[in-house]
């Protein structure tokens, strides 16, 4: 199966020698018997506030490391984050589309989500005032950086007209940085380093370019809004694994890791544009709605006539995987999409995916 459609980047991708010898150190070090603070180790709390503060502008307070709360995950720090932060019944802003694992949190927690357009530049600024200003909404979800599945980047602009008006509203940003670590053509800069005044809270995950069996995030939130999630937290799971935290804290600590994203982006960008070129190629009526300068995914436009299921049925018994773009709306899709990802296996058989999906779709238009 030529696999297209995991939200996961391939094995080679990952620091794997890295990932390999922190363990090792870990298992004979007191992590591996100790109970670790609530919020998590110092020292990764530490790291994760210092990565925000080289971003921090000047005249802008950096935040500390006593403002980071580690979770097992950023799914987890979702959750928590929608619940201390919202409250079941509440309304909730997302992008549309947004990360489908965010609509799942948001339904776990009985928040009510109110779809805002987005576009491959970001989020429409007069409907997202628009949508506070007739929700009373005290939060908004949203991924500046390389957004899973559209690959959008916010410009300074944009981003300055969404931080103006989360603190109109008196409101939250939850910024979710799942890509951090893939940028190919630019670096994020958070959002959370431009704001000392509690309102963004930012959600920075390790699980995904560290290794998915060192599930660690890092929130940062400020004040009230910490404690609360703090305690949350504490009540769903006391703390997270101290071994999983030394092992990640230990891999982004070493020379070599600043080395590996160096590497890594030039994969991800070789492996995005054969993918791109496969698609111009092999299946003209797709279109790319915009060439994400991070992340892992293309997002891909098909026409409105296009059977979707079907379609993902009929890859899937040729020999090709992908997701159907439907899942990450939050209300009724506005077209049918694929979401493909670069970074998965196997980057050689991209041509032949990429031209048994143009084949699937030709048949569909012959019918």
């Amino acid at each position: 199966m030529i696999a297209l459609h995991s939200g996961y980047p391939d094995r080679e991708l990952l620091p794997e020698r890295l990932v390999r010898a922190a363990f090792g150190r870990a298992a004979r070090g007191d992590s591996a018997v100790g109970r670790p603070p609530a919020a998590g180790l110092p020292e990764l709390q530490a790291w994760f506030a210092n990565e925000l503060a080289t971003e921090t502008p000047l005249g802008v307070t950096p935040p500390s490391p006593g403002d980071i709360v580690v979770f097992p995950g950023s799914q987890s720090g979702l959750n928590t984050a929608f619940r201390a932060l919202v409250g079941a019944g509440r309304p909730l802003l997302v992008e549309s589309p947004t990360y489908w694992g965010a609509i799942l949190a948001a339904a776990q927690a009985g928040v009510r989500t109110v779809p805002v357009p987005s576009g491959t530049h970001g989020p429409d600024p007069e409907a997202l005032a628009r949508a506070f200003a007739q929700t009373g909404a005290r939060a908004f979800y949203a991924q500046p950086h390389f957004a899973n599945p559209t690959g959008a980047r916010w410009t300074p602009g944009l981003a300055d007209r969404v931080l103006d008006l989360v603190r109109e509203h008196g409101a939250f940003l939850i910024e979710d940085d799942w890509a951090h670590d893939f940028g190919i053509d630019a670096d994020p800069v958070p959002l959370a380093a431009r704001d000392d005044q509690g309102h963004v809270v930012h959600l920075r995950s390790l699980t995904k370019s560290v290794s998915p069996a060192v599930r660690i995030a890092g929130l940062m939130a400020r004040g009230p809004a910490r404690e609360r999630i703090l305690a949350d937290a504490q009540a769903e799971a006391m703390y997270v694994s101290g071994l999983l935290q030394t092992v990640a804290l230990d891999v982004v600590t070493q020379p070599a890791w600043r080395t590996h994203l160096r590497s890594l982006r030039h994969q991800l960008a070789a492996r995005r544009d054969v993918l791109l070129g496969a698609l111009w190629e092999h299946v003209p009526a797709a279109h790319v709605e915009t060439v994400p300068q991070g992340g892992l995914n293309l997002w891909v436009r098909l026409p409105d006539t296009t059977d979707l299921p079907r379609l993902v049925a009929d890859c899937e018994s040729s020999g090709v995987a992908v997701a159907a773009g439907g899942e990450w709306f939050p209300a009724e899709p506005t077209g049918a999409y694929l979401r493909l990802n670069y970074s998965g296996p196997n980057p050689g058989a991209f041509p032949e995916g990429a031209r048994l999906l143009g084949r699937a779709l030709a048949r569909q238009k012959a019918r």
